[in-house]
């Protein structure tokens, strides 16, 4: 796919520490940007080999992230201390050890009910970051993970094409895997970014690497790719 920029690695460490030292070089122009930085973070296993390394390698480079704000993809509807939050394990590798101040921090309120949650997390973020001529708001980065059915975000198969047209910029889902219930960014978000970085890790997860990658590909991620006029998938997973 001419739209897809492909980069392999040999396991999950590689593809953590190079994505990682990729996006910290972007940082170091914007250590003195007046404008704001707007990031969507993910949830999955290899975020915290990647919350790690961009932990490890922003000390290493004596970054400042003061103009980053730090928003979320996807949430699951607990509470932000639970062990499922994304927010939780953002919080434990890399807002806490980088001390973010809490200004610069949107968590998705999963505790909320989550129409509500949804509501707020849309306010959140125009509040912030510019919008396109459709208004909708304009991340600078939305870092993605791929699930072994291929979902992104919490975005999952067996949603009609409709969706991806659907402008509200969060919405409530009802995952098909526990916890249920979860607040997702949308299709014509993510979309309407400036770039979005997949970190597509582990075994398993195949033929939903291959079937994205296709021609006519069914599923979210292959929607996504669709979408959009570039993105860019950190993998190591092989025979894809």
């Amino acid at each position: 796919m001419s739209n897809v920029e492909l980069l392999r690695f040999a396991g999950d460490l590689e593809l953590a520490r190079t994505a990682a030292e990729q996006w910290t070089r972007q940082l170091e122009t914007l250590a003195r940007a007046s404008t704001p930085y707007c990031l969507a973070l993910s949830g999955g296993r290899i975020a915290r080999r990647f919350f790690e390394s961009v932990a490890g390698q922003t000390r290493e480079r004596r970054l400042t992230l003061n103009s980053v704000h730090f928003f979320w993809g996807d949430e699951r509807c607990v509470p932000p201390a639970d062990s499922e939050s994304n927010f939780a394990v953002a919080r434990e590798l890399l807002l806490g050890p980088l001390s973010i101040l809490p200004e610069k921090i949107h968590r998705v309120r999963g505790e909320d009910a989550p129409e509500s949650a949804a509501a707020q997390a849309e306010a959140d973020l125009r509040l912030i970051a510019p919008t396109d001529s459709s208004g909708l708001p304009v991340l600078d980065l939305i870092f993605l993970g791929l699930g072994e059915d291929g979902h992104v975000a919490s975005l999952f198969p067996g949603e009609s094409e409709q969706v991806m047209t659907d402008a509200r910029v969060y919405r409530d889902v009802i995952a098909a895997k526990p916890p249920p219930r979860r607040i997702t960014l949308g299709y014509s978000t993510i979309a309407a970014a400036k770039e979005v970085w997949v970190l597509a890790s582990g075994s398993g997860k195949e033929n939903a690497l291959r079937d994205s990658l296709s021609r006519g590909g069914g599923t979210p991620l292959a929607r996504v790719l669709r979408l959009r006029r570039h993105t860019r998938i950190f993998t190591d997973i092989a025979n894809s």
